[in-house]
């Protein structure tokens, strides 16, 4: 039953991230210009803005907003316009999918405080997806979700340091990985002067520390991310989709690094350990 319900709160809050990242875009660029269009930042409204196209801005019906059911229906393209329409269902079910997965390999007991830890961690999850999203689409990792999501990530830290048997030394571990997440970026990023790593990186980072805990883990996310960064621009470098001087958004590889920390960083840190003993 509960994994039912996290699929359905998975698919509508995958749904609602594509409605997000696109009107946080689209804010973004109405503010920029030199006299915006008053009306249609209304109509943006996160919280009182109704659903729309965002090719023909027709207000959608309820029947176009089951999350992947009226896409498939639709075939990808809007009623109203016909123009393909650019949110993705994979969003939905990522989102859907990583929900279901957080519950089944949650490293936690879910009793008392772990129960809104998870509840926390579930939030984080629709904050990284917004984030993954964006950063792909536009190369940029936006403070409006940003600031939400470094103060989920803060609670989140806080409540493990209140559980720890010593909350002191789990303050200072909590510290340490904040300062290892973003300062190596941070380094990176002075040193290039924004040529290598983007300032969205270096916060991110940071908040980043904040969910993994502990600075040994913060080595940790970094590592998965360059990995699984290099994993997937190498192939496309060696097979010439991919141009050296081409931006890689690394934004959506950091976040993977943390959800894979996150649920599985014991294990991998005690099989790491296990491993050297042994050898």
């Amino acid at each position: 039953m509960i994994i039912v319900v996290l699929l359905v709160l998975g698919l509508c809050f995958g749904s609602f991230v594509n409605a997000l990242v696109w009107r946080v875009h689209e804010q973004d660029t109405e503010h920029g210009k030199k006299n915006p269009n008053k009306k249609y930042l209304k109509q943006l409204s996160i919280s009182r803005g109704r659903s729309m196209c965002s090719q023909c801005h027709h207000e959608l019906e309820a029947k176009d907003l089951l999350p992947v059911v009226s896409w498939v229906s639709l075939k990808g393209k809007c009623r109203y316009c016909g123009k393909p329409i650019p949110d993705s269902p994979l969003v939905e079910l990522a989102t859907a999918g990583l929900f279901i997965a957080s519950y089944i390999w949650w490293p936690y007991t879910l009793t008392g405080l772990n129960t809104l830890q998870f509840g926390l961690w579930l939030a984080l999850l629709v904050g990284f997806m917004a984030l993954t999203v964006y950063d792909l689409r536009w190369y940029l990792l936006p403070n409006r979700l940003m600031y939400p999501v470094g103060a989920i990530a803060a609670v989140f830290g806080l409540i493990s340091v209140h559980q720890a048997f010593h909350p002191l030394t789990a303050l200072l571990s909590l510290v340490l990985a904040v300062v290892i997440g973003g300062g190596i970026f941070y380094v990176l990023f002075q040193i290039s002067g924004g040529k290598w790593i983007g300032g969205g990186d270096v916060k991110l980072g940071w908040q980043l520390g904040l969910v993994v805990l502990a600075p040994v883990r913060s080595l940790l996310f970094i590592f998965v991310a360059a990995l699984a960064g290099s994993l997937v621009s190498i192939p496309l470098l060696m097979r010439g989709k991919l141009q050296r001087s081409a931006i890689i958004p690394f934004g959506p590889f950091l976040i993977l690094g943390a959800i894979v920390v996150v649920l599985f960083g014991s294990d991998i840190l005690s099989w790491y350990q296990h491993l050297i003993i042994v050898g």
